[in-house]
């Protein structure tokens, strides 16, 4: 495991504070997460351990803001995404970061190519730039020969390589994967990270990996467990 990275002098891509989560099911409150603290640093690699059902899901996607917290903070480049509007998050979310599933999430009825320029379209960019830039960026996850192909019509392998595409041709500052190569053989879930560990050196992109998958955990720069709602560094 490489702990090389150099926090003091990295920006924060992502911080959260004290960050708690419960949801209300029927009379029961259910504590998912218990004052979670973290901070992502510019082209840190950080993985995140965990059971199902330890709120590794919920965690990630309350650090991408695609929920808030019961309590405590998240910022992403220092700002408070909770005092921001609905909107203004999604155009947060869109600029500064990135998704990948465990399963790919391609819409089936767009080419790679429509899949790929679809955040740049979002983002107001000019059909020819947004073609551009996502013909350049499935070049680089090795599917420029697939640009026209529809999910249906790519393997499993290449679809999430077209999603790997689709959650970096923004240049995100950080991508969260949720188990991006848990549906994958063991052979294309090694490519997958290699391609994720290429982008990370080219473009400075944070990566937080939700996985169950030890060996690809051991190749980041920090491995963080998730046990019971309480997060804490892997020793």
């Amino acid at each position: 495991m490489n702990n090389n990275t150099n926090n003091n002098n990295s920006q924060w891509v992502i911080q959260s504070q004290g960050v708690s989560k419960s949801f209300k099911e029927g009379s029961l409150e259910v504590d998912v997460l218990h004052s979670v603290d973290l901070k992502v640093a510019r082209g840190e690699k950080i993985a995140i351990l965990g059971a199902s059902g330890s709120g590794k899901s919920t965690l990630l996607h309350i650090l991408g803001g695609l929920d808030l917290p019961t309590s405590g903070t998240v910022t992403i480049n220092d700002q408070d995404i909770a005092a921001l509007s609905d909107q203004k998050r999604g155009e947060m979310r869109n600029k500064s970061l990135g998704f990948i599933y465990q399963f790919h999430h391609l819409l089936p009825e767009f080419t790679a190519l429509e899949n790929v320029a679809m955040p740049l379209l979002i983002a107001d960019l000019s059909v020819q730039q947004a073609t551009q830039r996502a013909t350049v960026m499935l070049g680089k996850v090795g599917l420029e020969h697939r640009l026209n192909h529809k999910p249906g019509q790519l393997s499993g392998g290449e679809r999430q390589r077209a999603a790997v595409a689709r959650a970096l041709v923004t240049h995100p500052q950080a991508i969260l994967a949720d188990e991006p190569t848990g549906n994958l053989d063991q052979v294309t879930a090694g490519k997958i990270f290699g391609l994720m560990q290429e982008l990370n050196q080219e473009l400075s992109t944070a990566f937080i990996v939700v996985t169950h998958d030890l060996e690809l955990a051991k190749r980041m720069d920090s491995v963080y467990q998730l046990v019971d709602g309480h997060l804490s560094r892997a020793v």
